[in-house]
């Protein structure tokens, strides 16, 4: 039987894609499948960005496979080490994850595309959260939406189930860029190389700083970077690639980051 999840490894960038007819939703099995390779791209200390796509150009992720929860699969049931769509609670996830929308990206699939880092969009992409159609609760857009957009924004969605098209969701900032779909992957791959060749102890630092600091004032928040108080900051301030970042700037080179 082929696997619901396909990938491709060129160099550092691992490419991830929902490939599970017809439309990309996602059962228990092809969570945890998605949970355990987004595991081992943390764990790779030569993965250093992953793209997550879809298949086809209708769908990106619609979220929940309601035709599996009909046949048995619990909808509190094993979603597998990383939650729902292997990422939105896999710990210490450190490294830029760029998503790039083909189509449309609903309810689960959108909460997927939340837990990434850069948000890229086919020109035909749309946005909703439906789950109050159905009698249920966008439990992770809940949390989420309303820090990325305004919070009326982000209410209207929950409230209503509506759609919004690229454009509207661009306009309202949780998507960074509109592409001709023939372009989409394209552009995911060209972002991917240039985060490819930046320094993965800094991209690490900020995004353990980002995630914690959402719950934080800004004092504390500053306070346990000067302490050295998360691990990645320590690591960092620790490491060679910081001296390598200041040498190549004295002596106006490009740095070579060898993440340790």
């Amino acid at each position: 039987m082929d696997s619901p999840i396909r990938t491709r490894r060129v160099g550092g960038i691992l490419e991830v894609t929902i490939d599970r007819p017809k439309a990309n939703a996602i059962d228990l099995v092809t969570s945890r499948i998605m949970g355990k390779i987004f595991q081992d791209f943390r764990d790779d200390p030569e993965l250093r960005v992953a793209i997550v796509t879809g298949a086809g150009e209708k769908f990106f992720c619609p979220g929940w496979d309601l035709k599996a929860a009909a046949a048995g699969d619990a909808v509190d049931g094993d979603y597998g080490v990383g939650g729902f769509g292997g990422m939105q609670e896999l710990r210490d996830l450190n490294k830029p994850i760029i998503a790039a929308i083909n189509g449309i990206c609903c309810g689960g699939g959108l909460e997927i595309a939340l837990s990434t880092d850069l948000i890229l969009a086919a020109e035909h992409a749309t946005f909703a959260l439906p789950e109050i159609r159905s009698g249920t609760v966008a439990d992770a857009a809940s949390i989420k939406l309303p820090k990325r957009i305004p919070y009326h924004i982000a209410m209207d969605m929950l409230l209503t189930g509506r759609w919004l098209d690229a454009q509207e969701a661009h306009r309202w900032g949780f998507v960074n860029e509109i592409l001709p779909a023939e372009g989409l992957m394209d552009r995911a791959w060209e972002l991917a190389r240039l985060l490819e060749s930046g320094p993965p102890l800094v991209y690490a630092a900020i995004k353990e700083i980002v995630r914690d600091a959402e719950g934080l004032d800004f004092p504390t928040a500053m306070n346990k970077i000067t302490k050295r108080q998360y691990r990645s900051v320590d690591v960092l301030y620790s490491s060679e690639d910081q001296l390598e970042g200041a040498r190549a700037f004295a002596e106006k080179r490009d740095p070579v980051w060898k993440g340790k």
